[in-house]
């Protein structure tokens, strides 16, 4: 922010100076308007000092007045393009002020490209006086530390393991693998390139003196590399700091979106789970009829046990809600997620629609059903949020009597769930997207699977995919099983998210030393009844 009022002090001084200019500059030009030339003065005096006539004389006057108006029109041309001048800069200097800082379309646009260049590396540079380089900083609380990783040409050892999980791996995002690799590289052209003191060069520095390194990134103003590499001598080591400063915020797009008319298609894959169901329409009658509105049901239900049951709540909601933009499509085949969500999306015959893949223990709120009409456009991007997961009420809630309402525990708390950052069922996407791209594997039956391969055909293409959490988004818990007929893989993956949907690991070590924890308090008990006595 020092830079920016700066810059703007700067950009108002250089203003104001122009407009004194220009008052200075009015007011001469009404001078030599007013005043006629010296050398014409000169030239009608000698004319009225020679013979006198009156024709002579009316002559001179009509010349002068002729000349005089020429050059007054002239004038007054020059003045209205100094008051355009000045109008144009006024309105900058209005904009900046209302501004306050430095944007695209800013100062950065007016002045000369030396000026420019000047002002960006002045900003970039006393970002790093902003960060905590050169001296620490205070910091309230444990909580507000932004911890360094470590790196050496092989792994990166973080403490934001991400979807591997994995403490310590190699880079597998191409950006963090450059982004080490341009470190390294810019490290070592600084050792090899002449010192400040002016010492002679003794060694030939290499990607292969660099011993290791840590990193952090500060949000709003850079990262910071501090690098350790071999040295010439026993016991010498050479460290090498450098920073990659974050560059001002540019404004990249401002516009208006309309979703009035943003129809969601909102398909449900089903097989019995009755009782399931019912919930389920109970929060889409509240949700997407009552609140939201511009939402269409697909149920493809498969097989026939249940189905008329589920037919029944289906039609009872929709004739109490007055709603009828749905449809019940029935499968006689086995239950298949991936195939139920292909005959939805494709037994929609209108013109292009926003797809919603939902499953019936998923709950939502209509701030979600927006942002799913925000970050899914067609042919541009598709939407892969990253929902919620609740652990299971009877170990959360188990001391509670009675458990809170399904509202009330639908809380983002490290006590109540964990974001499901391995699954990538729910998903927001155009109908034409997911055509084109082929949609999901049909041979993939049973339950996982289908998913990941429809995002990763995503990710190989050349639409954006957004993937973020969502706070209106919901995994309710409900019983797993994991059945024989699944393959090796599908029934690993059926276990372990068997295993992480049940209570987080603080609240499952309570589980398994259960007995010891009792031990201790009867101990604890007895000792308090004994000091009574």
């Amino acid at each position: 922010m020092r830079m920016f009022r700066r810059g703007l002090l700067a950009w108002g001084s250089r203003v104001m100076v122009l407009l004194v200019f220009v008052c200075c500059t009015v007011s001469l030009i009404y001078m030599l308007a007013c005043t006629p030339k010296v050398d014409y003065v000169q030239s009608a005096l000698a004319k009225v000092s020679g013979p006198p006539g009156k024709d002579n004389y009316h002559a001179i006057i009509q010349e002068h007045e002729e000349q005089q108006n020429n050059y007054i029109n002239s004038l007054k041309k020059q003045i209205a393009q100094l008051k355009e001048e000045l109008q144009k800069r006024s309105e900058q200097l209005k904009t900046l002020q209302e501004q306050g800082g430095l944007k695209l379309g800013g100062p950065f646009d007016q002045g000369s490209p030396e000026k420019t260049h000047t002002d960006l590396y002045d900003f970039l540079h006393a970002q790093i006086d902003k960060a905590e380089v050169h001296a620490g900083q205070k910091v309230p609380t444990e909580y507000a530390v932004v911890p360094f990783e470590s790196f050496t040409m092989q792994k990166v050892y973080q403490l934001e393991m991400g979807l591997t999980r994995h403490p310590e791996e190699k880079p597998v995002r191409k950006d963090k693998r450059d982004e080490m690799m341009e470190a390294v590289e810019s490290a070592v052209e600084s050792l090899n390139s002449a010192e400040d003191e002016g010492n002679t060069k003794q060694h030939a520095y290499s990607s292969s003196d660099f011993i290791e390194g840590i990193y952090r990134t500060e949000r709003d103003k850079g990262t910071v590399y501090d690098m350790t590499f071999k040295g010439e001598k026993n016991h010498e080591l050479n460290r090498v700091v450098l920073f990659r400063p974050f560059g001002p915020v540019m404004k990249v797009k401002n516009e208006k979106i309309n979703t009035a008319n943003m129809l969601i298609n909102i398909i449900v894959p089903l097989s019995k789970r009755a009782d399931k169901f019912r919930q389920f329409m109970q929060m889409f009658r509240e949700v997407c009829i009552q609140q939201d509105g511009r939402v269409y049901l697909t149920v493809v239900y498969f097989g026939k046990e249940q189905m008329n049951e589920i037919k029944d709540i289906l039609e009872i909601n929709a004739k109490q809600a007055n709603f009828k933009n749905y449809t019940f499509i029935q499968r006689n085949e086995d239950f298949s997620r991936g195939k139920g969500l292909d005959v939805g999306a494709r037994a929609w015959k209108s013109s292009n629609v926003l797809l919603f893949f939902c499953d019936v223990d998923i709950y939502f709120t209509a701030d979600f059903l927006n942002s799913c009409r925000m970050n899914a456009q067609p042919g541009k991007k598709v939407f892969y949020p990253v929902l919620f997961s609740q652990y299971n009420p009877a170990i959360i809630y188990g001391h509670h009597a009675p458990a809170p309402s399904l509202e009330q525990q639908l809380v983002i708390k490290k006590d109540t769930g964990f974001w499901r950052d391995f699954g990538f069922g729910m998903t927001c996407q155009y109908r034409s997207d997911f055509i084109n791209i082929g949609g999901f594997d049909l041979d993939i039956k049973g339950w996982g699977g289908e998913d990941v391969h429809l995002y990763r055909k995503y990710l190989h293409s050349n639409l954006i995919v957004i993937r973020t959490p969502v706070r209106g988004l919901f995994h309710l818990w409900h019983e797993k099983h994991c059945v024989d007929e699944l393959t090796p893989e599908q029934y690993k993956m059926c276990m372990q998210s068997k295993a992480m949907n049940e209570a987080s690991h603080g609240q499952l070590g309570m589980l398994v030393f259960r007995h010891e924890i009792e031990a201790h308090l009867r101990k604890q008990k007895l000792k308090m009844t004994a000091k009574k006595t």
